[in-house]
């Protein structure tokens, strides 16, 4: 057994890391407790948004397993619920953007017309389909520019589906739903036994085992973020889970979808003071961060910085590597937009389309970190990692 001082240069040294590493995260030093690879924590998060839906429709089985092979730290979806209650992984109030409910005859006369966060919407909603219509229905690309070729091919899935998927995953993969347009879901869905959507939703968690506040063993067993725009649904969940949360940012003209706060409210350091009593991070749009006119990023603001000092993290959306979504700084290089993002900004987890690009990119940054480390006796989290290790070996 090693002697109580010999733990005393490696009890410095964690003091000193842990005064000076921002963000400073925690390492499981021998897994999850199973055979199955832990969740990084050395790096920001790749979170796969709907999926890896840069290659496969949104939100489907495929485009999730396909970001799990891709490298994603957690697969990402929005959450809405079926005429008969059921918790659907699905990102639009209205089927017809991504779905071939257009073919269906027999629904033709299910068009209405909804208020949708302040907004009259006219469409096909999933609030007046049972779970059992809406499998019938095939999803496809969004975006046509975009591969086309598993249109029709591909169901919706239930959030109980999504779950089983990352908790199936040959490695600790993390989920990150979204409590989606909470005001409109409870209009329009009833549930027999009084409960409310944001009861629901912490239920499915609960039933599978979610717990654990960030980075506890709990956690890093099953790693969880949950997202939402609504605020009061956060505040709400957080008497009955202690999972962390994160509240979406809107563009600054758009208020909250419940409490119809302005983009400047909630950014301000005194709401950032009260939300951080139940949230862990903020999940801007990209582009209020950086400013952007003529399709060129601009001065950025001090939001990440400011949340930063709220001991916030900071997870914005959505990054894709289509022209079309990157700016000219950034040379139509995704790359360029990583390294800018996470080295200069200092993000702590990303959105992306595009689940391999970004994996690759931090696994061939992280390997020249490697190679430098040997001059420059690597990063504060590199070593804090060794140190961790070091100290595992003596139990």
């Amino acid at each position: 057994m090693a002697s109580l001082s010999s733990f005393a240069p490696l009890v410095f040294l964690l003091l000193v890391i842990g005064c000076t590493a921002r963000p400073f995260y925690p390492l499981p030093s021998k897994g999850d407790g199973g055979s199955r690879k832990p969740l990084q924590t050395l790096r920001p998060y790749n979170i796969a948004h709907r999926g890896s839906n840069g290659e496969i429709p949104e939100a489907t089985h495929p485009a999730y397993t396909r970001a799990i092979e891709e490298g994603a730290d957690f697969i990402e979806t929005d959450i809405l619920s079926s005429k008969d209650g059921v918790l659907i992984c699905f990102h639009d109030a209205t089927l017809d953007n991504t779905t071939d409910i257009a073919n269906y005859a027999e629904f033709a006369n299910r068009k209405r017309t909804y208020e949708v966060q302040g907004e009259n919407i006219t469409g096909f909603f999933t609030v007046d389909f049972t779970l059992k219509e809406l499998k019938s229905l095939r999803v496809r690309q969004r975006y046509t520019y975009r591969d086309q070729q598993f249109n029709g091919k591909f169901q919706i899935i239930t959030f109980e589906e999504f779950i089983t998927i990352a908790l199936q995953a040959p490695r600790v993969v993390g989920i990150y739903p979204e409590i989606k347009y909470p005001v409109y879901i409870n209009q329009h869905v009833k549930w027999s036994d009084g409960k409310i959507f944001e009861d629901k939703f912490v239920d499915t968690l609960q039933k599978y085992g979610f717990k654990g506040s960030y980075l506890s063993k709990n956690w890093l067993r099953q790693p969880i973020f949950i997202q939402s725009f609504a605020p009061t649904s956060l505040v709400y969940i957080a008497n009955k889970t202690d999972l962390p949360k994160i509240l979406l940012i809107d563009d600054i003209d758009i208020p909250t979808q419940d409490t119809n706060q302005s983009y400047w409210e909630i950014t301000s350091d005194e709401y950032l003071n009260y939300i951080k009593q139940y949230v862990v991070g903020i999940g801007p749009w990209k582009d209020t961060l950086v400013p952007v006119a003529k399709n060129y990023m601009r001065t950025p603001t001090d939001l990440v910085s400011r949340a930063h000092a709220h001991n916030l993290q900071v997870h914005p959306y959505t990054y894709r590597n289509e022209n079309s979504f990157l700016h000219f700084n950034f040379s139509q290089d995704p790359y360029m937009e990583y390294d800018y993002w996470i080295n200069k900004i200092g993000i702590d987890g990303l959105f992306t389309d595009f689940t391999g690009s970004l994996h690759h990119f931090q696994e061939w940054t992280s390997k020249h970190q490697d190679d430098d480390s040997d001059n420059d006796d690597n990063t504060a989290s590199k070593l804090l990692h060794k140190i961790a290790m070091l100290l595992a070996s003596y139990k």
